[in-house]
């Protein structure tokens, strides 16, 4: 039976967009397509003629409805959900790992989740002796799987920078032993690079986190030195070097957006005006009752300033192939498999973040909430009955994600957002969805233009 909930149909940037939900199929179609789909599932084809025919010719409608008909027969359009059978992680491989190395910071972010970097507890340094059991821990934990990844984090971790080289020189030791790669990331807000540190992290680093807003004005509101000045004078000159340092490697600059700054496009072209041409720019994670905070009233003006700023980065990337916006980063060849799609990060499961104590959490946004403590390092999972409800959490079982058009695009969601707007990792974050279905859009029509 044919459901209009199994496409779904948009316009944006000057083309007629239809996806089909459960085969992947994306179909840029003619207008007359467009609009026969409307009437497809309800109308008979002499219905569909006589409500068309005055617009397009009958011989037109006609033709256009054989196609739509070719396309379902062909199995891309209108097609059925596919029963699938969950053995997602069956035995518990972990892959990836946040590691805390400081649970400081030399910042004082208005909206940090992280409280300053130190989560809600004491402001703390991992010790090497940790940091080596986390390591070995991961390797251990990790089946089959030869590349594990492994971001350092905090807090700063540059404030730890020694037990971040001495991880890196650790980590390749072992990966002999246990026949592994690891590949290691650093994600820091710039106020301690240096040459030294530059160096070592363009060398040793597959991928770089650049954390700074924006905008001068925008940076500086929200991220303060512990002094209380801007942060922006400081940290721009040395992202800037750090950026051409890594060349054609890998990195981001990462901003966050709030209701401060909804007119975020206006950030991400500074960046590129900077120079920077790899840019995230994330809508801010906080209790809707910080001033700062997006709510729903905020939400149509989100949504235009992604279809505004799509239309920027059409225009640029036509010029210049180097610029990458995360969000509008889309593979529709060769994406993950059905059951990756499904259940997401795998936050909870395939990757934990650990504490400088040696914790483990689901992933860095549930560092510090007692009630999302996994077990550590030493013990390994303890508390699994919490690893099987984030294992067990995907499209299917939350009843918001089973009818919805982007849930084999945003895979459900961001547990952590659930469980802050909802205090249930199964109910997905309603502006988080609709921010992400309108990036689904955005990268789609982009991806649609550029083909051109």
């Amino acid at each position: 039976m044919l459901k209009a909930t199994n496409i779904h149909k948009f316009y944006l940037n000057n083309k007629y967009i239809v996806l089909d939900v459960n085969s992947g199929g994306v179909h840029v179609v003619d207008k007359i397509v467009y609009d026969i789909l409307d009437l497809y599932t309800e109308k008979k084809l002499e219905d569909i003629v006589e409500a068309l025919k005055s617009t397009y010719g009958e011989k037109a409608v006609i033709d256009a409805y054989n196609e739509i008909s070719f396309l379902i027969d062909d199995g891309v359009l209108f097609s059925e959900e596919s029963e699938i059978s969950f053995n997602y992680n069956q035995d518990n491989i972990i892959k990836a790992m946040c590691l805390h190395v400081a649970h400081d910071c030399n910042l004082k972010c208005n909206y940090c989740f992280a409280s300053q970097g130190n989560f809600k507890g004491e402001r703390s340094l991992m010790t090497l002796e940790v940091g080596k059991k986390a390591l070995e821990f991961l390797a251990k934990n990790s089946g089959n799987r030869r590349n594990l990844e492994v971001d350092f984090f905090g807090g700063e971790p540059l404030m730890n920078f020694q037990l971040v080289k001495d991880l890196v020189g650790y980590g390749r030791e072992i990966e002999k032993v246990y026949n592994k790669n690891f590949r290691f990331t650093i994600t820091t807000n710039g106020i301690l690079l240096d040459e030294e540190k530059m160096d070592f992290i363009n060398e040793n680093m597959d991928n770089v986190v650049l954390s700074l807003d924006g905008r001068k004005e925008v940076n500086d509101n929200m991220r303060q030195t512990i002094s209380g000045e801007g942060s922006y004078d400081i940290i721009l000159p040395k992202f800037k070097a750090m950026a051409e340092k890594r060349g054609d490697k890998d990195y981001y600059i990462r901003g966050t957006f709030t209701n401060k700054n909804i007119d975020f496009s206006k950030d991400a072209l500074d960046f590129y005006n900077h120079g920077f041409k790899k840019i995230s720019i994330e809508p801010v994670v906080t209790s809707e009752e910080m001033d700062y905070a997006l709510r729903e009233e905020h939400l149509d003006d989100v949504l235009k300033e992604y279809e505004k700023f799509s239309q920027d980065y059409i225009n640029i990337k036509k010029k210049d192939k180097d610029f990458y916006f995360f969000h509008y980063m889309i593979d529709l060849k060769q994406g993950p498999c059905i059951i990756k799609r499904s259940v997401g990060c795998g936050a909870g499961s395939e990757y934990v973040a650990v504490t400088p104590e040696g914790d483990l959490y689901p992933c860095h946004q549930f560092v510090g909430e007692n009630e999302f403590l996994l077990g550590n390092i030493n013990d390994g999972v303890i508390n699994v009955n919490l690893r099987d409800k984030f294992k067990n959490s995907n499209v299917y079982t939350k009843e918001e994600c089973r009818n919805c058009w982007a849930k084999f695009y945003c895979s459900g969601g961001c547990h952590a957002n659930a469980h802050y707007a909802h205090e249930d990792i199964s109910k997905p974050y309603k502006i988080g969805c609709e921010m992400e279905k309108k990036r689904i859009e955005c990268a789609i029509s982009i991806l649609a233009n550029l083909e051109d």
